[in-house]
């Protein structure tokens, strides 16, 4: 059976020991090497190729979220599983957008090997604990994109009026079709094109399609 390769990076001897002690446990993870800082685990992980980095946060000399980044980089097929008792919201987001696959607690040691074999299948892990700040910094984010999107500024006529205008129909046709008189029709086209910042059609369709408004 093949075993999964990994490297401990901490600064702190102790904490690596644990984790090899605890690894040394199943049968299907192999620890190869341990690294104290950020930088010894960049000439770690290029000498001994491994799986998986456990990656601690707050390290001397080279912190985790550079290195991280870094490996990353430098080396994709190796994946990156931070380790760390800082599950701050913070901490989580910022490792995750250095490219790390999953975050844990080194206060939960009994999601070490699971999380060490969801990432090497090529999953992502997040500690329960840890995950609500991914949701909720997605939730966030989203409600600000439909905030800031000129879309949500039309009223419902005038998503009727986008959608008859990208699919091709004339003001007239528009105006029949809403039950309106055309003058009305083509206020809610100038309205349209006003609010989402468009001078022509062509632009307009496009967005359209982009939106999902209209299919090719």
């Amino acid at each position: 059976m093949q075993k999964i390769k990994v490297l401990i990076v901490d600064d702190h001897a102790i904490m690596r020991d644990g984790i090899r002690a605890l690894l040394a446990l199943t049968a299907d993870i192999e620890v190869v090497g341990e690294a104290a800082n950020g930088r010894e685990a960049l000439e770690m992980v290029k000498q001994l190729m491994p799986d998986i980095i456990l990656m601690d946060i707050a390290m001397p000399i080279l912190g985790g979220m550079e290195a991280t980044h870094r490996i990353c980089k430098e080396y994709p097929q190796a994946k990156v599983l931070a380790l760390t008792q800082y599950d701050n919201k913070e901490s989580v987001l910022s490792i995750i957008e250095a490219g790390a696959c999953g975050f844990i607690s080194k206060i939960a040691p009994s999601e070490l090997a699971p999380a060490i074999r969801h990432v090497y299948i090529g999953d992502f892990f997040l500690s329960p604990s840890v995950a609500k700040f991914v949701v909720e910094d997605y939730r966030f984010k989203s409600a600000q994109h439909d905030k800031d999107d000129p879309y949500n500024e039309l009223t419902d006529r005038e998503k009727d009026v986008i959608k008859l205008v990208a699919e091709g129909y004339s003001t007239q046709e528009i105006a029949d079709m809403l039950v309106i008189s055309p003058k009305t029709a083509d206020g809610h086209k100038r309205n349209v094109m006003d609010k989402l910042g468009f001078s022509n059609r062509t632009d307009l369709i496009k967005y359209a399609i982009r939106r999902g408004i209209i299919e090719l």
